[in-house]
């Protein structure tokens, strides 16, 4: 299946800068850069789809994330010591993972280690067959159906640093903008035609398009090399 992007990177907001890259990049096994003088980062892996930027923004976090990580981990003391610190246990979950938040308090779930537990970036929707479905086909990735049933995970992506991207159904609405979203690679008037909406476009002090799925979550375009 062909589709119209391709995965690019990822993006987390941080009212500190340096505090988000110490830790995800230990977190991730990244390698962290800041310019001297600049509030915004950056963290780098093998490959271009494992680069994460950090973008200092002046807004606290106020509600849950919508988009979040899934790692598979065995070692949650460390994450502790990093400065993470639990919220759920999973006795408290009703799973087999736990739920931790980052020095910034932003959510992000581990899983205990076992045969087929994949990584993943997750994202809160109200319909996340649809919305599944729609960037199924923006990125040409293969659909996939977990166990209660729904198509609503996509594997296959090509150029992302984890095993599935998750739809997850919630009853909350999105009510602020995602203090962690993706680039992709891609035409902005291909995905506007197929239902993306543009948040802002691109102009003299930023070279990609900003824009909108149709469950509002926001991404960067920027046109292939």
């Amino acid at each position: 299946m062909t589709g119209i992007a391709r995965w690019k990177d990822l993006i987390l907001d941080a009212s500190d800068a340096s505090v988000a890259l110490e830790f995800w990049s230990s977190v991730l096994e990244l390698v962290p850069e800041q310019p001297d003088g600049s509030a915004d980062g950056v963290m780098r892996g093998g490959e271009p789809g494992r680069t994460v930027w950090v973008n200092a923004v002046p807004e606290p976090k106020t509600v849950k994330n919508r988009v979040h990580l899934d790692l598979v981990r065995d070692d949650l003391d460390r994450l502790v010591d990093l400065g993470a610190r639990v919220v759920m246990t999973p006795e408290q979950t009703g799973g087999s993972w736990s739920v931790l938040v980052d020095p910034e308090g932003n959510e992000f779930c581990v899983f205990a280690p076992k045969p087929g537990e994949p990584s993943a970036l997750v994202v809160d929707s109200n319909d996340p067959v649809r919305i599944a479905a729609w960037w199924a086909d923006v990125l040409g990735a293969r659909l996939v159906t977990p166990s209660d049933g729904a198509p609503r995970w996509l594997g296959e992506v090509e150029g992302l640093p984890f095993d599935l991207i998750k739809f997850v159904g919630v009853p909350e609405p999105k009510t602020v903008k995602n203090r962690m979203h993706w680039d992709v690679d891609g035409e902005t008037a291909a995905l506007l035609e197929r239902g993306a909406t543009l948040v802002r476009a691109k102009g003299d002090d930023i070279r990609w398009d900003v824009l909108a799925d149709p469950d509002g979550n926001e991404f960067c375009a920027f046109v292939p090399d």
